[in-house]
């Protein structure tokens, strides 16, 4: 049953983590053990946001590696990627102390990413973030990935809410966001490609001690006919 709660669903990577350097690593461990030369970061980083399949794919076609590798490849880096031996990711500043206040309020966190879910699960797992989440939706947990509105639409689902905001870094979150008729928050120094023009119906911030702030008007704003 859908519940009058304040909600709010966070897109992961170059959102609530800067996670890039970890991915950076995979890729090229795995071009390094195919024979390949690697990738700077921000090429790899560009890659970033549609997915592992996606990112893989735009990894081999940089190097020119036949797609028939791409399933086997996929693999080599998300097991490069999940080992803990060298992990690099951490949040950015001020994200902890966020999700701490908006816990303390009683506000129901979700994630949705298109990072493969048991890769996300140990992203926060690594970092100590799992306990602040009510709800996941992974890249591969429905058949579709975003900017398909439906990963929003199951979080909103699973965390019981009417209405939820949806906070991320890219153009792939707006336009998921917009694909699905949400509100949405823009953190401006993670890994979008497009001029801030872009994000026309967007909140911008730059820093997680704004957020408070940008989910208290839009709490008020979307229940202000107690609906």
């Amino acid at each position: 049953m859908e519940r009058r709660v304040k909600a709010v669903i966070f897109d992961l990577d170059g959102t609530l983590i800067d996670s890039a350097p970890d991915i950076h690593a995979a890729v090229n461990k795995m071009l390094s053990g195919e024979g390949y030369g690697s990738l700077d970061l921000p090429t790899v980083t560009s890659f970033i946001g549609r997915g592992l399949p996606n990112l893989v794919q735009q990894v081999m076609e940089a190097r020119s590696i036949p797609l028939q590798m791409h399933t086997e490849l996929c693999a080599k880096v998300l097991k490069h990627y999940t080992d803990p031996s060298d992990f690099l990711k951490h949040p950015y500043p001020g994200v902890l102390d966020a999700l701490k206040c908006l816990k303390a309020q009683g506000t129901a966190l979700a994630i949705c990413t298109n990072k493969p879910f048991d890769a996300a699960q140990a992203d926060l797992d690594f970092l100590g973030m799992a306990d602040f989440f009510d709800a996941m939706v992974g890249g591969d947990t429905l058949p579709v990935k975003k900017p398909d509105p439906a990963p929003l639409h199951r979080c909103l689902e699973l965390l019981g809410a009417k209405a939820a905001l949806y906070v991320g870094d890219s153009e792939t979150d707006y336009d998921t966001a917009q694909n699905a008729a949400f509100d949405f928050a823009l953190f401006t120094l993670g890994y979008r490609k497009k001029e801030l023009s872009y994000f026309k119906a967007a909140t911008h911030f730059d820093d997680f001690a704004k957020l408070l702030g940008i989910v208290e008007a839009w709490t008020e704003k979307t229940f202000k006919n107690g609906s």
